[in-house]
């Protein structure tokens, strides 16, 4: 079962971060951990839902409405 997922952004700002972070809070399971790293180069988004399948696309329609690209880290 997938429930990790690392995602390559186009987020650079810590506010929108904050943003998108709280819309995907509200689009995945209840115990979704979500955290941003700006500072890597890829400025990486970490979703983890302990238990429970990740369905990637719909984080990537989070980030697309927003106006955001995001991508599948290779593992």
């Amino acid at each position: 079962m997938l429930d990790l997922e690392v995602f390559r952004t186009t987020v650079n700002c810590p506010v929108a971060a904050a943003e998108l972070r709280g819309h995907l809070l509200a689009r995945l399971p209840s115990a979704a951990r979500i955290s941003f790293d700006l500072d890597d180069c890829d400025r990486v988004l970490r979703v983890h839902t302990p238990g429970q399948w990740l369905d990637v696309h719909t984080v990537a329609a989070v980030l697309r409405e927003s106006g955001y690209h995001c991508e599948p880290l290779p593992d």
